[in-house]
Formats: structure tokens, C-alpha cells, sequence
């Protein structure tokens, strides 16, 4: 069992105070003295050659204090920006240069070509208007299959083909006499479609620079440490001449993870004009140049015997990169989609494949979930595919399949140590009430209307960097500080990790003071994503008040004069065996040193986050629109902090799930590469009065991963439900023969398929 196991208590946000008192400080909200203004300059061609940059009527606006181009960047010596993910890959992968500003040709609509510096955020944007940009446009790709190969427009000469990579894992020839030897095989083509997370809060930020101190970059950001020590490397600078801070974010989703144009853009006009420079992204920015998520299609196999045993899966999936390799973006179809492929089944071969491909489209990176949400949507698929085909039941299939024996090694080497995997599949079809639904399937259809149930379970493997860090101080105006690695966006680290500290140290939530996002105030830490807060900053968090207590017994054993065994610590206190005590803060106040303490987990374990959720949807065979009726979730996410921090984690996951399986998608014209999804007008993002009531049901194994016994529970949502939400639609449509769908199911899509069946 944990050492420390949390008391579950779902704790009032402590942020929600300033938030919803208009105290909240957003990177736009901030300014600084004398500060001017960055409008970026982007190119509205998919791909073409920069003939020439013409910046002479735009210098004339008033307030423009500078236009500058590639050309500037370079004489100063900045290099590329760097992708940190390495990917073994057969070639070698390609890492083609990325320049803050487009060097010679524009690969995508939005590439930023030129970078206006004015007094005034309106005279940047005149500006911007009158830079005439010449470019000669070329033909553009923008489907990763249609890129792969020659005969397409090629991006880079680096990359023939277009291929950035080819990764490879499994032992292939054994999948393939596992597939000749099953007694069923089922193959799919399966589209797992681009999409972005589409924050409330854009991108902004600002940057500084001061001769002796060097760069500061105040930005909406999820990973300083790790974006300062990118910016030294385009910069050839010191790390400790760079300082990243962010402010609160108003939401992430992995979009802010990364290093973007921009951010090198201010700290080098800020050092050029000797002025501070803030840029705030417009939402249409933000479509067309933030990073985008998922765009992967699979042509997957799964094997089974004659009864139903799952004897191998084969994944080839094709990832499209976009114009460049952004910071981390190979990383989820190579390094974090492996981890969960076969889901929480026990599948003893597995063989995947995947090919990397540059488009004339914006960047893809790491986006709620990471590679998980891509696997577990192959397996879920296929299951109830093979269900439908072959005659099985699905939900006796996945019972069937199910791992059962823990811990478990998956074919992937993944050391899986706890799970409710079957108990949350019969607890998700209980709750839903699967006996009852052909009763409602045909009072459905008496009124019209084709009803359908769907279920969809889900493996997370949480964890992200497996290192982090965490230290407690005691600050001189009495409250105890919490300088945590990883980063909030919205989650309720400020009261999650006060509750597990104040559990530990016996004092109350108000005694303490978070801090986070600031490469000068944080020693280490390596931010938000892989579901890893509390599994890894709590695990440090806890390490580090454990330490605070184990010196304050130390020192109030001599101020007491007892042995340190014999004293007692509870609700913030140290009692002797005399009945004298002494409080925490007293000790702390006197003792030498201090109890000031850091600790760093390293080569940290996954965890585990797994369950069951169940759809149930009526579909308008007139006009293809689709209704979620109810929507239920079985989940294990180990031991509990805050359940009401939980349930709105995942019910937010769910949000965006059934957001990418109904509505959301990130188009492109395939012939001119423009984007056509630039605007909330054009990206489904689902209302409040399109979602269901959820109905959550938390069932905790807890591991033994971190001292608390926690599992991530942010990326869960988003991974289970486009399956259960396109399952529940072709239960429904299966009357009408309709076998496969692909996301988004817009009621133009369904209509079609009804259509086409009819």
C-alpha cells in the first residue's frame, strides 16, 4: 500500500477566489513600462517560394519602430528550433530547420514570414497589412498518406518522400502466422482526425531584456524549465540567462507545452530595440499556427480464435507531422502510442509501424492524451467490429479478453501493476443498463429514431518525464511555500497539493502558498502533461514534507528534551511524553538550518488510469443528427485527492472526447492546402446543451507507483469517449447495415452513411 495514503476530501478550489473575483492575471492582462507591441506577418499560401518581402509602406505607418525578417534572425546568429524528441527510426529521422521566420519558402498557411514592431497595437496591425510578401506559389499536400512517396509535393530536400521517419515496434513476423493461423481476422481503416485544443486563453506573452540579467519570456506557457532551455539553444545562450515564467493559464490541453515562432520572436526584439515586446495571438492565430493534435490513419488487424480469443493486433499508422517536427511531436505516435496499443486487453503479439510525414499543414504535437486516445480507439474499434462480423458479443468479447492476472507484462513491455479492467466493464454495463436497452431501442423506433448503446474502455499509461521535483520553505511572513515543477492550467494543483501537504504537516489549507511556472523560483520541473501532476509532483511534494518532518522531530526533540522516537506529531504539533508540544512553525523558527526541503523522484514508474465508459445516443435517420442520451463512466484512478477535482478533470476529457467523435475538426482544402476550419465558426466545439449529464462512478485501486497511491486522471475522458460515442452510433445505425464510420460524425456524415446504406 502507499505510505502516505491521502484522506479524500473535495476541497473548494482555493484559485476559484480570484478567478471568479476578476483577480485572476492572465498573460495578456500584464503590461510593462514602455513595452511596444509584435504583430506577426503570416503567409496565406500552403507552400511556395518567398520571392521578395517589400516593408517599405509599412516603416511609414506612424508608431512602427521595425519590420524584420529571416534575414535579421540570421545575422544575428540564431539557430532553428529544436525537436527534443528522438525517435528510433529506419532512416534515421529528419529534422529539417525551423526558423523562427520563414528562410526562403512558406510550407503552411500561417507560417509566420515577418514580425512588426510598433508603440501601439493597432499601428502593428496597419502595419502588418501594407508588408507585401511575394511568393511563388507550388503545389501543396496536405493527407500524410497521399504525402508518403514520391510523386508529391516534396517539402523538404532533407526528406524525400516527405518521410520524417518510420518507427517500428513488435516482432512482425510473428503477427503475421498469428493472422494466418486465427480463425478470424478483422481489418479496419481508421481515421483518428486532426483537431486543436482551442483554449479559452490564446497564446500570449511578452519578453524583456536587460544587458546584465539577460531574457525574461512571461508567456501562457505549461513548461518553463523546458521551453527556457529550447530558447538557449536557438539563442546559443546560458540556461541562467534565461528566465520563463508564466502567469495563470487560462487552460492548455498540451497546446502550451512547446516552444513556438513567437516566443523566440519577442526575447529577440526585446534585446533589438531595447524595450520590452508583447504579442497576443488572435484566435485565428491560434487555428492556423498553434499546434495541432492527433491526424493519424491506421490500417489495422486484429487476429482471433474461433472463440474469440485475441491472438494478435498489427497497427501501421501513418502520422502527419505538418510543415515541421515541432518540440515533442513525434513523441505520441511513436514513444506514447506503444504504451497503451492493445488497451486493457491481454493481446499477447503486437506489431506496430508508424511512417512520419511532412504536409503543407500546421505543426502537429501533443495534444490531451498523446498517442493514447489514437491506440485505444484502434482496439475499441476493431472489438466491436469483430463483434458485429463474426457474431460475438462485444461486451462478452472484451470480458473475455480482458486482462485478469496482475501484475501483467503487455507485448509492448509494459509493467502493468493494478486495474479494474473486467469489474469496470460490468459495473459500466450494469450502470448503463444494457439488459433494459432493446426495450428502449424499440420505443426509439416507434417515435422515428434509431437508438444505439456503445461502449468503449480505455488504458492510460500516465506519467510523462519520469522525473520531478518539489521543495517546502518556510517564508518569513509565517506561510509555508510549495514550489512544485509541474504546472497548472486550470486543473487545482493550488489546492490539491496544500491539501497533501497540509495532511502531512497538519496545518490548513490557507497556511500555505503555491508556487509554480518560474525558472528562478522552481529548481527543476518538467510542467504539465502525461497526466502526472499529482503522480509525480505529489510524489515529490510528499517526499519533501517527509523530509520537513523527519528534521523537525530532530529539532523539537531538543527543544522539548525527549528522544525524537518518542515524540508524536499530529495536527501540526510535536507532543512529548511529558505533555509539553510544540507547533511546527515554532520549530521551524528555531531550528538550525531550517526545514526548508527539496526532493527530485527520478525513473518514476507509469501508472495505470483505466476504465469503462458507456454511450447511449438516438440518432435522426432524416438529417443524421445525433443525441447523447446518457453518458456513463466506470473509472479506476487509484487512491483520491480531491473527487471534485477529479470528476471535473474528467468530465472536461469527456467534453473534448465526444467533441473530436461529433463535430471537431481541423479541415484543409486537400487541392489549395488553405485552411478552412480558421474560426470558432468553422471548429464544433460542443455547448453545454449538447452534452449529457455524466454520470461518474470512481472505483480506486491504488498503486504503489508514488507514496500517495494516485493515478492520473486529466487525459482519461478524451481517450474513452470518441469510442464509445462512434460505437453507440453504429449500434444504432446496424440495423441499416452501416459497419463503419469515421470521425467526426457530423449529421452530414451520418445522413451520408444512412444514405449510402439505404
Amino acid at each position: 500500500m502507499p505510505e502516505h495514503p491521502p484522506t479524500p476530501r473535495s476541497e473548494p478550489r482555493l484559485e476559484d477566489v480570484r478567478f471568479l473575483t476578476g483577480r485572476g492575471r492572465y498573460a495578456d492582462d500584464l503590461g510593462r513600462p514602455g513595452q511596444l507591441y509584435g504583430h506577426v506577418v503570416r503567409s496565406d499560401h500552403a507552400h511556395g517560394v518567398i520571392q521578395g518581402i517589400d516593408a517599405s509602406d509599412a516603416l511609414r505607418v506612424p508608431g512602427v519602430v521595425g519590420v524584420h525578417t529571416e534575414a535579421d534572425l540570421a545575422a544575428d546568429g540564431l539557430n532553428p528550433m529544436p525537436c527534443v524528441v528522438e525517435v528510433p527510426s529506419e532512416p534515421p529521422m529528419v529534422v529539417p530547420p525551423r526558423t523562427a521566420l520563414a528562410r526562403g519558402r512558406v510550407r503552411h498557411v500561417g507560417d509566420p514570414v515577418a514580425f512588426v514592431v510598433a508603440e501601439t497595437p493597432a499601428a502593428a496591425r496597419d502595419a502588418a497589412d501594407l508588408v507585401a510578401v511575394d511568393i511563388d506559389p507550388l503545389p501543396a499536400v496536405t493527407d500524410a498518406r497521399a504525402g508518403d512517396g514520391a510523386g508529391a509535393p516534396e517539402l523538404w530536400a532533407e526528406a524525400p518522400g516527405n518521410r520524417a521517419f518510420r518507427f517500428r515496434m513488435g516482432d512482425a513476423e510473428a503477427v503475421d502466422r498469428a493472422m494466418a493461423a486465427a480463425a478470424h481476422v478483422i481489418e479496419l481503416d481508421i481515421a483518428n482526425h486532426r483537431v486543436t485544443a482551442a483554449p479559452m486563453e490564446t497564446r500570449a506573452g511578452i519578453g524583456e531584456y536587460d544587458a546584465e540579467a539577460g531574457w525574461t519570456l512571461t508567456a501562457s506557457v505549461q513548461g518553463v524549465h523546458g521551453i527556457r532551455g529550447q530558447l538557449a539553444a536557438v539563442f546559443g545562450a546560458d540556461m541562467e540567462r534565461i528566465r520563463v515564467t508564466a502567469p495563470d493559464v487560462g487552460g492548455g490541453f498540451g497546446l502550451k507545452n512547446f516552444l513556438y515562432p513567437e516566443w523566440v520572436l519577442l526575447l529577440w526584439a526585446a534585446r533589438r530595440h531595447g524595450r520590452p515586446v508583447k504579442w497576443t495571438a488572435a484566435r485565428g492565430e491560434d487555428f492556423a499556427a498553434a499546434t495541432h493534435g492527433r491526424d493519424i490513419r491506421t490500417r489495422a488487424r486484429l487476429g482471433l480464435d474461433a472463440e474469440g480469443n485475441f491472438l494478435a493486433l498489427e497497427a501501421r499508422l501513418h502520422a502527419n507531422m505538418g510543415a515541421y517536427l515541432s518540440s515533442v511531436g513525434p513523441g505520441a505516435s511513436t514513444r506514447a502510442a506503444p504504451t497503451a496499443m492493445g488497451g486493457v486487453y491481454a493481446i499477447p503479439l503486437i506489431h506496430m509501424e508508424t511512417i512520419g510525414v511532412f504536409t503543407n499543414t500546421g505543426p502537429v504535437d501533443a495534444y490531451r492524451g498523446a498517442g493514447k486516445p489514437e491506440a485505444n480507439f484502434i482496439i475499441e474499434r476493431l472489438i466491436d467490429a469483430a463483434a458485429r462480423r463474426c457474431g460475438f458479443d462485444a461486451i462478452e468479447l472484451r470480458l473475455r479478453n480482458a486482462i485478469d492476472t496482475l501484475p501483467y507484462r503487455s507485448a509492448q513491455g509494459m509493467e502493468i501493476d493494478t486495474g479494474r479492467f473486467r469489474a469496470n466493464i460490468v459495473d459500466a454495463v450494469g450502470h448503463a443498463d444494457r439488459a433494459g436497452f432493446e426495450a428502449r431501442r424499440a420505443a426509439a423506433a416507434g417515435a422515428g429514431k434509431l437508438r444505439g448503446l456503445g461502449f468503449g474502455c480505455f488504458l492510460e499509461t500516465a506519467r510523462g518525464t519520469p522525473e520531478e521535483g518539489a521543495e517546502v520553505r518556510f517564508a518569513a511572513d509565517g506561510r509555508v511555500e510549495l514550489r512544485v515543477g509541474t504546472e497548472s492550467n486550470g486543473q487545482g494543483h493550488e489546492t490539491a497539493y496544500a491539501q497533501i501537504a497540509g495532511e502531512r504537516l497538519g496545518l490548513p489549507l490557507d497556511a500555505f502558498r503555491y508556487i509554480q511556472a518560474d525558472t528562478r523560483a522552481t529548481r527543476t520541473g518538467f510542467g504539465h502533461g502525461g497526466a502526472r501532476s499529482m503522480h509525480m509532483g505529489g510524489g515529490a511534494l510528499s517526499a519533501a514534507r517527509d523530509e520537513v518532518v523527519a528534521k523537525a522531530r530532530d529539532a523539537a526533540a531538543g527543544l522539548l528534551q525527549s528522544a525524537a522516537a518518542d515524540l508524536e506529531f499530529a495536527e501540526g504539533r510535536f507532543a512529548a511524553p511529558s505533555g509539553q508540544s510544540v507547533a511546527l512553525a515554532d520549530v521551524a523558527a528555531a531550528a538550525a538550518g531550517g526545514l526548508d526541503s527539496f526532493a527530485r523522484i527520478e525513473d518514476a514508474p507509469f501508472t495505470f488510469p483505466n476504465g469503462c465508459h458507456a454511450c447511449e445516443v438516438e440518432v435522426d435517420p432524416d438529417t443524421g443528427q445525433v443525441e447523447i442520451l446518457r453518458y456513463v463512466m466506470v473509472d479506476d484512478y487509484g487512491a483520491l485527492i480531491n473527487p471534485r477535482l477529479t470528476e471535473g478533470q474528467v468530465q472536461g476529457g469527456v467534453a473534448q472526447g465526444i467533441g473530436q467523435a461529433l463535430g471537431e475538426h481541423v479541415a484543409y482544402d486537400p487541392d489549395s492546402g488553405q485552411l478552412v476550419a480558421g474560426s470558432m465558426m468553422d471548429y464544433l466545439i460542443p455547448a453545454a446543451d449538447g452534452l449529457p449529464p455524466f454520470e461518474l462512478h470512481l472505483e480506486g485501486v491504488p498503486t504503489e507507483a508514488n507514496p500517495l497511491g494516485v493515478k492520473g486522471s486529466g487525459q482519461a475522458g478524451c481517450i474513452a469517449a470518441p469510442s464509445a460515442v462512434i460505437n453507440a452510433i453504429l449500434d444504432a445505425l446496424k440495423p441499416l447495415g452501416v459497419d463503419h464510420i469515421d470521425m467526426p460524425a457530423t449529421p452530414e456524415t451520418v445522413w451520408r452513411a444512412i444514405r449510402s446504406a439505404g
